[in-house]
């Protein structure tokens, strides 16, 4: 591992690990490593997701890029000011972030679309330094109950004292905010549980913090 980033051939989770090299067999071209962040350190908002999508992040190598997570992720972040250019699934799309960063809690493809506990701690120490790299980050934003508990870890912050909940915002003491936000997943899109309106309403809110 290398800074705040792990190493393309992290071995920390070993069943990450061997779900990674299942699908390099069959897919070879695929990215099917650790994703890295995106976006600049200089940002003041860090969007923190899940886990890579098998055919999202895990095949292109960029956060949200190439699923249904991404279609609604990235057209918000260009309507809202946070994204230039245009967006096309691709990590060549030309496609810009502006004052905006994203990661993800736990940066390997997980089975299911669904990390375990000690997946999700082995890699918050990645989140702890991507964090305190980045000197003026502002606003976080957690998108679903794991992400957000994810970075209250990262942070030093008992679960216990900061509920989940969409839109809601956190002040975490120190300059910093962590606002909720149901996740971007094509699952919350189809039930209505997120629509586009709500998800932009959330970046508007976090507009008004930075």
């Amino acid at each position: 591992m290398t800074g705040f980033a792990p190493a393309r051939d992290c071995a920390l989770c070993p069943r990450l690990v061997a779900f990674r090299h299942d699908i390099n067999d069959r897919q070879p071209d695929w990215h099917n490593a650790p994703v890295p962040a995106f976006g600049p350190e200089s940002a003041g908002l860090l969007i923190v997701g899940l886990a890579p999508g098998l055919k999202g992040a895990n095949r292109t190598g960029r956060p949200f890029t190439g699923d249904g997570a991404g279609d609604l992720l990235y057209p918000t972040l260009i309507k809202c000011g946070f994204a230039e250019g245009s967006y096309d699934a691709r990590p060549d799309d030309g496609l810009e972030l502006v004052n905006c960063r994203i990661t993800n809690a736990v940066r390997c493809v997980p089975p299911q679309n669904k990390p375990i506990g000690g997946e999700i701690t082995a890699c918050n120490d990645f989140l702890t330094r991507e964090i305190a790299a980045m000197p003026k980050l502002r606003v976080i934003l957690a998108l679903g109950g794991i992400s957000h508990n994810a970075v209250l870890r990262a942070l030093g912050h008992k679960q216990s004292r900061f509920r989940f909940g969409h839109a809601v915002d956190h002040d975490m003491g120190d300059g910093k905010s962590l606002v909720d936000s149901y996740h971007c997943s094509r699952l919350n899109t189809n039930t209505g549980r997120l629509t586009p309106a709500m998800f932009e309403a959330v970046f508007a809110q976090i507009r008004e913090r930075l």
